[in-house]
Order: C-alpha cells, then sequence, then structure tokens
C-alpha cells in the first residue's frame, strides 16, 4: 500500500513563494513517476506538473511554466513542489499523486489526466492573498 502526505500549505501574498512537500511511503517509490494536482474552489482538479521515475522528465501545465518546479529525492522517498511568483489564481487545494508507471510520456502526450494516476494524498491547502 502507498501512502502520500502533502505538507507546506498555507498563506501568501502575490509574488510570494512556497515549497509544498510530499512525503510517501512504500518500498518501491523510486520505479514510479509522480505529479501535483490542484483543485480550486467551486472547479474540477486540474493538472499542475508530473516527473518521471529518476526526475529525468518534467512536465507543467502552461498556466504554472516558468514559475513552478517539480522535483523529487528518491532517497527521502519525497516528493517537491516549489511556487515562485504565486498568484491569487494560485489558490487551491494542491495534491501529489502517484502513477503507477514510470515515465511522464506515451504515444503522442503526456500523463496529465487525474485517470493517469492511481494513489493520492489528503492535499494541502495554498492560499495567495492579493
Amino acid at each position: 500500500q502507498v501512502q502520500l502526505v502533502e505538507i507546506g500549505g498555507g498563506l501568501v501574498q502575490a509574488g510570494g513563494s512556497l515549497r509544498l512537500s510530499c512525503a510517501a511511503s512504500g518500498r518501491t517509490f523510486s520505479s514510479y513517476a509522480m505529479g501535483w494536482f490542484r483543485r480550486a474552489s467551486g472547479k474540477e482538479r486540474e493538472f499542475v506538473a508530473t516527473i518521471s521515475w529518476n526526475g529525468g522528465s518534467t512536465s507543467y501545465a502552461d498556466s504554472v511554466k516558468g514559475r513552478f518546479t517539480i522535483s523529487r529525492d528518491n532517497a527521502k522517498r519525497t516528493l517537491y513542489l516549489q511556487m515562485n511568483s504565486l498568484k491569487p489564481e494560485d489558490t487551491a487545494v494542491y495534491y501529489c499523486a502517484r502513477r503507477p508507471e514510470s515515465f511522464i510520456y506515451y504515444s503522442g502526450r503526456y500523463y496529465s489526466r487525474e485517470e493517469d494516476y492511481d494513489y493520492w494524498g489528503q492535499g494541502t491547502q495554498v492560499t495567495v492573498s492579493s
């Protein structure tokens, strides 16, 4: 069984930075791609970023590209999301998730859909003030 726990959410002013962490249990963390999603109030959960098993490949939603960085430390079984230049529209509950495969690209697309992931954390609230 895989368990994912997000930490690091909070309140930050627009233009500020925040780093989220996702601690993973399970003996094969390093074998799987991981991702971050978010859900704003009244909206569907949306893709933020994904990273391959060894961190060699990443993909980002257009809305966060250039501002957010996804990374991982397999020795610590931890996934990270560094968020810079935060905007009020980044306000959401952020979730980490695991893909049941090692890679993030196949047959012309990156895995950016909710159904591409099988384990989810509980979520952590990020609020960006104007």
